[in-house]
């Protein structure tokens, strides 16, 4: 399965040229991966914070295809690409105008309250698993 969001690129994401600005490609896709926590694994990012825990990203890697201008929408897709005890993969792409803009794989680690690692919860390792399964 392919969770998909909208975003338009807003005045705010763009450098003086109306192009974006790379670093806010990063807030977009966190943006995508906390909405997919709150939509499709119940697991709302303010709820980990209100308990001291998160989901930090431990490691990232993004290719740039094509610039963004002001005011398109992009399309972004998140696929789980794999799961652990503690931690999860996903890659997202961005497309806009038919073309394809970003991807990224980013792994994310489950923490409690103090920064240390935790193993996911069962309900949400299972919502994870199942996202996965029907890819």
């Amino acid at each position: 399965m392919i969770y998909r969001r909208e975003i338009r690129i807003e005045f705010g994401h763009c450098d003086p040229a109306g192009i974006v600005f790379y670093p806010r490609f990063f807030e977009m896709t966190n943006s995508v991966v906390e909405s997919f926590f709150r939509e499709v694994l119940l697991m709302p990012y303010d709820l980990l914070m209100r308990a001291g825990g998160g989901v930090p990203t431990v490691a990232i890697t993004t290719e740039f295809h094509a610039p963004a201008m002001l005011e398109e929408v992009l399309e972004w897709r998140l696929a789980v690409t794999k799961v652990g005890r503690t931690s999860a993969g996903f890659h997202i792409e961005a497309h806009g105008d038919g073309r394809h803009r970003l991807s990224c794989d980013i792994t994310l680690v489950h923490i409690a309250a103090g920064g240390r690692p935790q193993r996911w919860p069962d309900a949400v390792r299972a919502r994870i698993c199942d996202f996965m399964e029907k890819q």
